[in-house]
C-alpha cells in the first residue's frame, strides 16, 4: 500500500482544490448532496469533538438514514467544523424530504449545536473561549471486575484507559476549548479515584509474563500489562485529552493529547480506539473530504490521517514510539473503503528514536530476518488494517454493512484474509412496520475474532504481538485496538430507543472469549448492560447505567464468577442550545 504516494497526491493538490460531488453523482443525481467549497481566505481553526459526545451517534444515524454523505466513518474524531459542513452539504437533501421526519429532528438539534461555530467562522476570528463541559461519574461495582485488556479481558471497554476496581470508583472533570484565527485548543481533565484491589498472584503474573508475553518478571518487575497484586487505591489527577492545532489548506495541525478513532464500527477499532489512555503525539489530519484532479474520477474523494508520538508503560524495550497512516476514499456516494498502517518501533536498549529510524520504519514495506530484527536497523512492528462501510443496494435507508480487519506482518487484510483479524457489523437504523414509535429504534450487531483460520497461534503471539515489541500496541497497560484482544472472538449488539437526538434508552450485550490455545482453559464474558441518557435541563443531562458481567477465568478464579456495576453520570453543559 503506497500510502506516501496517495498522501503526497494529496498534498500537493490541496492549496488548488476543494470538495466537489463524488463521481456517483453523475449516476444518482436525485441524491447527490449540494456541493460545499469552504473559502481557505475565510478559514477558522476548529477544535476536535471528543469521541465519547452525543454527535457521533447522531450524525451515524443521519448517515444511515441516506445523508451526511461526507462523513468519513473510518476516521475520527472530527472537528466541530468539518460536522457543521457535513450536515451544511445534506441540508437541502434533508429538508426537502417530506417523509423522514426523524432525520429533520437530529439535523436541527445537531446544527442548533454548532451554529455558534459556523458563525465565528464565517465573522469575527478573534479569540472566542466556552466552557463545555463539567461532570460528575459515580461508579459502583460489586465483585471482582476484570482490568486486563491484553490477556483475560476487561470489564468495562472504550473508558479511557480509567482506573476502576471493585467498590466506589469516581471520576470528576471539566473541559473546555479556545479559538482564534486558524488556532484552536481544547482541553479535557479529570480528577479519578478507585479503590484497592488484591490483583493477580504471583504465579499467575509470572505465568503471563514468562509464557504469553516472553517478558520475565525476574527481568521486568514491574509490568503495567499485568495487574498483579496488591494493586493500591489510584487517585490521579489526569489529562485526558489537550492539544493545539492550527488549520491550513484543508489540514488540521496538531500536537498534545487527543482521541483516536480509526475503523466504522461502534464497538472497537481493531487499530486504535478508546481502550486505553490518549498519546501525546503530532498529527496532521485532512478535516475536509479532497478531490485530487483526475484519481477522484476513479476513487472519489479522500481523507487522510498521520500522527507520531510515543507509547508509555513498555518495558520490552522502554518508551517505543508509534506513527500510523491512514487513507480513506469514497467512490461512491454509499461505498467508504480506507487503510491503515501503524509501526511500533525504537526503545531504550533496542534502537534510538531518531529521524533516520523513524525514516526507515516509515519506508519498510517487507518482511526482515531475524538477525535485522534483533539489530539496530530493525523497521518495527507493523500493523495494517483494511475497512469498509456500505449502505446497502434497495435498503440505502435503511442497513449499513461495515467490518474492520487488522493483519501483523502483511501489507493489508486484503492481501492475507485468512492471517487477519475482523470485526464486522450491521446497522438497522430503523425496523420496518406501521407501529408508532419504531422510527425511533435501531439495532446495531457485531462481531470480532482475531483467533485467525490460518496461522498455528500458541499463547496469543501473533496479531497485537511482536516478537521484538512484546507488549504490541498497548498504552500505560490497556490494549489500544479492538476489545477482543489477543487470539479471541466475540460480539456486541445494541437495541436503542432514541427519545431524542440527545436522549435514549439502551440495552446492550457483549461476549468476549479467548481461546484456550491463549489462556489455558479459555475465558468467558458475558455482559448485560442497560443504559439511559435523558436531559433534565437543556443544560443538564443525566446518565446512567446498570450492568451485569458472568466470566470465567479458570487461570484466575475457579468456577463462575459475576460483577454488577452501577453508573450515574452528572453533566452540566453551561452553553447547550436552550
Amino acid at each position: 500500500m503506497k500510502f506516501l504516494f496517495l498522501l503526497l497526491c494529496a498534498v500537493l493538490g490541496a492549496g488548488s482544490v476543494s470538495f466537489a460531488r463524488a463521481q456517483e453523482g453523475a449516476r444518482e443525481p436525485a441524491s447527490v448532496t449540494p456541493d460545499f467549497a469552504v473559502d481557505e481566505n475565510r478559514a477558522a481553526g476548529s477544535a476536535y469533538v471528543p469521541m465519547d459526545n452525543w454527535m457521533y451517534p447522531a450524525l451515524d444515524r443521519l448517515h444511515a438514514l441516506g445523508y451526511v454523505d461526507t462523513a468519513y466513518l473510518g476516521l475520527r474524531p472530527w472537528t466541530r467544523l468539518s460536522m457543521a459542513h457535513m450536515l451544511e452539504r445534506s441540508a437541502e437533501s434533508i429538508e426537502s424530504d417530506s417523509g423522514n421526519e426523524e432525520a429533520r429532528k437530529i439535523y436541527t438539534a445537531l446544527m442548533r449545536a454548532l451554529q455558534p461555530d459556523v458563525d465565528r467562522a464565517e465573522g469575527s476570528q478573534r479569540l472566542h473561549t466556552d466552557l463545555d463541559s463539567v461532570y460528575l461519574v459515580f461508579r459502583g461495582i460489586q465483585g471482582t471486575p476484570l482490568r486486563d485488556s491484553y490477556h483475560l479481558g476487561a470489564s468495562l471497554v472504550d473508558d479511557y484507559g480509567r482506573p476502576y476496581e471493585s467498590g466506589f470508583n469516581n471520576y470528576s472533570g471539566f473541559s473546555g476549548r479556545a479559538e482564534a484565527g486558524r488556532f484552536s485548543l481544547y482541553f479535557r481533565g479529570e480528577i479519578q479515584h478507585a479503590p484497592s484491589a488484591a490483583g493477580y498472584s504471583p504465579a499467575l503474573a509470572t505465568y503471563i509474563a514468562d509464557t504469553l508475553d516472553i517478558v520475565p518478571l525476574t527481568q521486568d518487575p514491574v509490568q503495567d500489562t499485568i495487574p498483579e497484586g496488591p494493586i493500591a487505591a489510584a487517585n490521579d489527577v489526569r489529562v485526558m485529552e489537550a492539544n493545539l492545532s492550527y488549520h491550513l489548506l484543508g489540514h488540521e495541525f496538531s500536537f498534545g493529547k487527543s482521541d483516536h478513532w480509526l475503523g466504522p464500527d461502534e464497538g472497537a477499532a481493531m487499530l486504535w480506539s478508546d481502550n486505553a489512555e490518549d498519546i501525546y503525539d503530532f498529527e496532521i489530519d485532512r478535516v475536509e473530504p479532497l478531490r485530487v484532479p483526475l484519481l477522484s474520477r476513479l476513487i472519489g474523494p479522500v481523507r487522510y490521517d498521520f500522527f507520531v508520538g510515543s507509547l508509555k508503560g513498555h518495558t520490552y524495550p522502554n518508551d517505543p514510539w508509534v506513527h500510523m497512516e491512514k487513507i480513506s476514499f469514497k467512490p461512491t456516494r454509499n461505498l467508504e473503503f480506507g487503510f491503515d498502517r501503524l509501526t511500533i518501533w525504537g526503545g531504550k536498549g533496542h534502537e534510538p528514536i531518531t529521524l533516520h529510524t523513524f525514516l526507515r520504519s516509515f519506508f519498510s514495506f517487507q518482511n526482515v530476518t531475524p538477525a535485522v530484527k534483533y539489530s539496530p536497523e530493525d523497521p518495527g512492528a507493523r500493523f495494517g488494517t483494511f475497512d469498509f462501510s456500505y449502505r446497502l443496494p434497495f435498503l440505502r435507508r435503511w442497513v449499513t454493512l461495515y467490518t474492520d480487519s487488522l493483519v501483523h506482518d502483511d501489507v493489508s487484510p486484503v492481501s492475507a484474509p485468512r492471517r487477519s483479524g475482523v470485526h464486522p457489523g450491521l446497522y438497522l437504523v430503523r425496523f420496518p412496520g406501521p407501529l408508532p414509535g419504531l422510527e425511533h429504534l435501531d439495532l446495531r450487531v457485531e462481531g470480532a475474532s482475531t483467533d485467525t483460520p490460518s496461522a498455528s497461534i500458541q499463547s496469543g503471539q501473533f496479531l497485537y504481538w511482536e516478537d521484538v515489541q512484546r507488549q504490541g500496541p498497548t498504552n500505560k497497560g490497556f490494549l489500544v485496538g479492538d476489545w477482543v484482544g489477543r487470539q479471541g472472538k466475540g460480539g456486541q449488539a445494541w437495541l436503542t430507543y432514541h427519545l431524542s437526538p440527545r436522549e435514549e434508552v439502551q440495552f446492550e450485550y457483549r461476549r468476549a472469549k479467548a481461546a484456550s490455545a491463549f489462556i489455558p482453559g479459555g475465558t468467558t464474558q458475558n455482559d448485560f448492560a442497560v443504559e439511559a441518557r435523558k436531559r433534565v435541563y437543556a443544560d443538564l443531562e443525566l446518565h446512567g447505567r446498570v450492568q451485569y458481567e458472568g466470566w470465567k477465568a479458570p487461570i484466575y478464579m475457579t468456577g463462575a464468577q459475576s460483577d454488577t456495576t452501577a453508573e450515574l453520570e452528572i453533566v452540566w453543559t453551561p452553553h447547550a442550545p436552550q
